[in-house]
């Protein structure tokens, strides 16, 4: 891609997902995520009202009455994108591939931090951390970050985001708001999505396609896997092929949710098709 198509393009979601953010979504980013980036301040003892998950139970125990803890916010928080940037990245049969998709969504919550004067920081990966930009401030950081989504060439086309939670663990070292955006077509990962969890502020995006769910009955089709890059004809109009694949991809995503949800993280499914403004609005309306 030349610099002058590459240029209109960044301009292009710049405009779809800055107004977007202006319009919509910084103030329910603000409401949604102003609880996270707290320091400890005092306990007091529990008011009717007050969240639960605020008790702290060693001063309660030892008062024999609730207590909670008591926070002041921290007027500056950091996000993490991490974004899959893997094979099946690529794929969409409607209007938009899932890798297009993925980025209109970075883009939006950067631009919903940047309103809030936040950092924003970007982690793209594959089976290997493919780029990392360490959080920053400003509009041409953030430019930077929607230029890299849109012209990033991965080394490797496999995914794995047991690989992408160790690093960020081992790099942010400051609790973080992060979105871990992907389709969640990968090998186990709870052990890593736990530990981060406990740090960080953690929302998993699965974006996805409708054809990926189901494969239909076309006879006998070449398909190549987009992660290894191998060929091999495939026999759709076999019940049995259909049936093994899409218990596959439903294990998949079943251990995404389930996963996501036991570790006390955030989830949101949006796909291709659908309007992503919706889901993402919902989420952060649900969190407030």
């Amino acid at each position: 891609m030349d610099t002058k198509e590459l240029l209109k393009k960044v301009k292009k979601i710049e405009i779809k997902t800055r107004r977007l953010s202006d319009h919509i979504f910084s103030g329910e980013y603000h409401t949604s995520f102003k609880g996270r980036g707290m320091t400890f301040s005092e306990v007091r003892q529990y008011q009717f009202g007050d969240d639960i998950r605020a008790i702290d139970w060693n001063v309660t125990a030892r008062y024999n009455e609730p207590y909670v803890k008591v926070f002041e916010e921290e007027r500056e928080l950091t996000m993490m994108l991490m974004v899959d940037i893997s094979g099946s990245e690529s794929f969409g049969t409607k209007n938009q591939f899932k890798n297009e998709i993925v980025t209109e969504i970075a883009a939006t919550l950067a631009f919903s931090a940047t309103q809030n004067n936040d950092k924003i920081g970007l982690i793209l990966f594959s089976d290997q951390i493919e780029l990392y930009i360490p959080p920053k401030k400003g509009k041409s950081h953030v430019l930077r970050i929607i230029r890299e989504l849109i012209e990033f060439h991965p080394k490797s086309h496999k995914t794995d985001v047991a690989q992408a939670l160790r690093f960020l663990s081992g790099t942010q070292k400051k609790k973080a708001i992060v979105f871990l955006i992907s389709d969640f077509m990968s090998d186990e990962f709870e052990q890593p999505l736990k530990i981060a969890s406990k740090k960080h502020d953690l929302t998993g995006i699965r974006v996805y396609d409708i054809r990926e769910a189901k494969m239909p009955n076309l006879g006998m089709v070449p398909m190549t896997d987009a992660e290894t890059g191998e060929t091999r004809v495939i026999n759709t109009g076999s019940k049995s092929v259909r049936m093994e694949y899409s218990k596959y991809y439903d294990e998949k995503v079943k251990y995404f949710k389930e996963t996501f949800s036991k570790c006390g993280s955030g989830v949101v499914n949006t796909r291709v098709d659908e309007s992503y403004v919706t889901k993402l609005l919902g989420y952060f309306k649900a969190r407030s």
